[in-house]
């Protein structure tokens, strides 16, 4: 599968952004999704998560309450609705996806990742 992430901008603080992660190649059901985010530097970071059939979500706890991850499994698409962004959301987002149920979502486990799309937060 090829993935693909786009929406990316750059927003004042207290803002919203949608970001969406479309495949190709195969049917996204197929498929658990994350969105990980990394900034220059540092290692790249759990943002969300969302299963198979869009029954569990999973969240970084700096954006619970803030982000919102859903599926649409008939457009092939995942998305990542950020809303009240701040400062510390700048980041490169990305979008990755695996086969295989487990309970943690490290991103030496995606088998398969999406180029990333720049999110940037001005104060």
């Amino acid at each position: 599968v090829q993935l693909q992430a786009s929406g990316g901008g750059l927003v004042q603080a207290g803002a919203s952004l949608r970001l969406s992660c479309e495949a190709s190649g195969r049917p996204l059901s197929t498929y658990a999704i994350g969105w990980f985010r990394q900034t220059p530097g540092k290692e790249r970071e759990f943002v969300a998560a969302i299963n198979w059939g869009g029954g569990m979500t999973t969240y970084a706890d700096s954006v619970k309450g803030r982000f919102t991850i859903s599926r649409d499994d008939a457009q092939n698409a995942v998305y990542l609705q950020m809303n009240s962004l701040k400062p510390e959301d700048t980041a490169v987002y990305y979008c990755a996806a695996r086969t295989y149920y487990s309970g943690t979502w490290a991103q030496n486990g995606m088998e398969h990742w999406g180029k990333g799309t720049q999110v940037t937060v001005s104060s």
